[in-house]
C-alpha cells in the first residue's frame, strides 16, 4: 500500500497571500496547491483530490462563499474541509455566512501561523487516515473475492478433488501474493 501525499488548496486573489500560507505551511509533509480565483480552484478540484481547502473569502469574481458553496454541492468534493480566512475583522454575520457555506473554521486575519499549522495537520492527518482505510478495504475485498473463488473451486469438486484444492490453493497463493505485495 503506497502512502499518497496530501493535498492542500488555497486559494487567494492576492498572490501575496498565497506566499505567505506556502511560508507558514513550509515543512508540513504536503503538496501545496495555490490559485487565485473561485474558478481556478473548482477545475482544479474536478480532477484532483485534496486534504483541506484554504479560501479567502473575498474574491472578485466568484468570492469564497460562493466558490464553497459549488465544492459542497458536488458528491466528489463536499467531504473535503473549508477553513476560510479573511482580512476582514470579524464580522459574526459573514462568519455565520461562511459556516452556513460548508466551512469547518472562520479565520480572520492577522492569525496565528502555529494555530493555523495546527488545523491543517489535524485535517492532513485524517485525510491519511481516510486513505488508508480505504486502501485496506479494497484489499479485503480483494480477499473476499479470493476466498469466494476458493471456495467455488472446492464446490466444483467434480474434475476430482485434487484439482479443486489445486485451484483454490493457486487462488489463495496469488491472493496472498498480492496482499504481501500491498504491504
Amino acid at each position: 500500500m503506497t502512502d499518497a501525499i496530501a493535498r492542500v488548496l488555497a486559494v487567494d486573489d492576492r498572490r501575496e497571500n498565497l506566499v505567505a500560507l506556502a511560508a507558514i505551511l513550509e515543512g508540513m509533509p504536503i503538496e501545496l496547491v495555490s490559485v487565485t480565483s473561485g474558478e481556478d480552484a473548482l477545475k482544479r478540484l474536478l480532477t484532483e483530490d485534496y486534504a483541506v481547502i484554504l479560501l479567502d473569502a473575498h474574491m472578485p469574481g466568484m468570492d469564497g462563499f460562493e466558490t464553497a458553496g459549488h465544492v459542497k454541492q458536488r458528491e466528489r468534493t463536499r467531504h473535503i474541509p473549508i477553513l476560510f480566512l479573511t482580512a476582514v475583522d470579524y464580522d459574526p454575520h459573514l462568519a455565520f455566512r461562511g459556516y452556513q457555506a460548508g466551512a469547518v473554521d472562520y479565520i480572520t486575519k492577522p492569525f496565528d501561523p502555529w494555530a493555523l499549522r495546527s488545523k491543517v495537520a489535524v485535517f492532513v492527518d485524517l485525510w491519511t487516515l481516510h486513505t488508508r482505510l480505504a486502501a485496506q478495504a479494497a484489499e479485503v475485498g480483494r480477499l473476499r473475492s479470493a476466498i469466494d473463488g476458493a471456495l467455488e473451486a472446492l464446490d466444483r469438486a467434480g474434475s476430482g478433488p485434487a484439482t479443486a484444492v489445486e485451484q483454490a490453493r493457486a487462488l489463495l497463493v496469488a491472493v496472498q501474493g498480492e496482499a504481501s505485495a500491498a504491504r
